[in-house]
């Protein structure tokens, strides 16, 4: 009998044991119902994308990346619980490390600096605070503020955005919803070139319009169906094959390399600046983009590619960037412009122009092999400007040692042309000794 009676008591002291775990998994689960329940009804196109998104069928709930903790700035009430409205790279670390790891360190991640280059300058003064919001800021990302007042703890002014280099407040940088939209956060849509689009298009960086032009952009456009974008593997020359997207060539896997989230670990050249460098370590970045290029390309073609692409970006820069750095430097260091602040005289903008517009559309035409935007669209409107509007004004505004540095500047032998007989020019092409000016530019060729 007393056996019985403590076996009775032991079945009960483990039912008591298991009562709260149940109890807490009934409401999680009613937390969940509610969410869902709320969302289909207010939301119902939010609820969609993520009940079809991968982590609606992993059963990934809204808790789960909006919970928030007491002390989080942004943390507020809602329906019982403490959540989030703004979701960060350091939130999608608890499942993706290593993808919020390489994001958060990437070129992309530190966009949002911009806030206090001369980009944002230009945007605040000549155009006004809302164009910097609407415009810049949506793209390279801003400072989320907090705003106590606002129902959700995020100030108008800074919300929504989603910009690739938002400054968040955990201290973390970026946002993964730049590229992966929510609430699908969908692999396929980050993988297409439309995506990429938002940002890299238009005058100063027009990637999206050189890749349209490219044998990869109309290859892609042809075959885009093909290409299995919706896979959750897709890996180049297994998964697909018909075209490159932006995201084949700077991130996804190749049969030797991983998915990177780090988007400058294929890039060897730094085009944003006047005047181009190479990047750190970037030998090792090259071999891992001829890497990609090797998986439908012949290695003689990939050399040939990368021969003409550095002889151009070496031609901007001595032909073209490096004088005109010079010069405009000289002019702003004695203080020679009579509107000295930024942007307020016809020099500034000039020279902005110059490296900014048409000197990056050159180099990121030659880079993506589009040769409408590297002459063109690039070295065509650089020579234009250099020659007949930066020059002159320069000499215009300049002393007697800014126009010595003009007169120097163009003796050099790429320069000469100027004032000579068209029909010796031309003779002197089709001869090669125009050629012969500029043979140092071409690198070694490789062996």
């Amino acid at each position: 009998m007393a056996r019985i009676n403590l076996i009775v008591i032991i079945i009960i002291l483990l039912c008591v044991s298991f009562i709260p775990s149940f109890s807490q998994s009934q409401q999680n689960e009613q937390k969940e119902d509610n969410c869902e329940a709320c969302h289909r009804k207010e939301n119902p196109g939010l609820y969609q994308q993520w009940k079809n998104s991968r982590h609606g069928q992993e059963d990934i709930s809204c808790v789960d990346c909006h919970v928030a903790e007491k002390g989080d700035v942004d943390a507020f009430e809602h329906e019982g619980e403490l959540i989030a409205t703004l979701v960060t790279p350091k939130d999608c670390s608890n499942c993706h490390d290593e993808e919020a790891e390489q994001t958060m360190n990437s070129y992309h991640a530190h966009a949002g600096e911009i806030l206090e280059s001369a980009d944002a300058f230009l945007a605040h003064v000549a155009g006004g605070h809302p164009a910097a919001i609407a415009g810049c800021e949506n793209c390279h990302g801003n400072k989320v503020v907090i705003d106590a007042d606002s129902p959700n703890k995020l100030s108008r002014k800074s919300w929504p955005n989603s910009g690739i280099g938002r400054l968040n407040p955990d201290g973390s940088k970026g946002a993964c919803s730049a590229c992966h939209s929510r609430h699908s956060f969908s692999s396929e849509l980050a993988r297409r070139p439309e995506n990429c689009g938002k940002c890299h298009l238009g005058p100063d960086h027009p990637q999206k319009e050189i890749y349209e032009e490219s044998k990869h952009g109309i290859a892609y456009r042809t075959y885009k169906d093909d290409m299995n974008m919706d896979r959750n593997k897709w890996v180049l020359g297994n998964d697909y094959y018909q075209a490159p997207t932006c995201a084949t060539c700077h991130m996804s896997a190749t049969l030797k390399q991983k998915v990177t989230h780090d988007i400058g670990a294929r890039i060897s050249w730094t085009l944003r600046p006047p005047v181009s460098k190479y990047k750190e370590n970037w030998q090792e970045k090259r071999q891992n983009m001829e890497d990609v290029c090797l998986a439908c390309h012949q290695k003689s073609f990939v050399d040939g590619h990368y021969y003409q692409y550095d002889a151009l970006v070496n031609l901007y820069n001595k032909k073209f960037a490096k004088p005109a750095t010079a010069i405009y430097k000289m002019i702003k260091a004695k203080k020679l412009l009579e509107n000295p602040a930024a942007f307020s005289n016809e020099l500034d903008w000039l020279y902005w122009e110059l490296w900014h517009h048409e000197g990056r559309r050159a180099r990121m035409g030659a880079a993506m092999m589009a040769p409408d935007y590297t002459w063109w669209h690039g070295i065509y409107d650089v020579a234009h400007n250099f020659y007949f509007e930066f020059l002159p004004t320069a000499q215009a505004v300049g002393d007697q040692e800014v126009k010595e540095l003009i007169k120097k500047i163009l003796a050099d032998p790429m320069h000469t042309w100027l004032g000579k007989n068209t029909g010796d020019l031309k003779k002197n092409i089709r001869s090669g000794q125009l050629q012969e000016v500029y043979k140092n530019l071409f690198p070694n060729p490789p062996k």
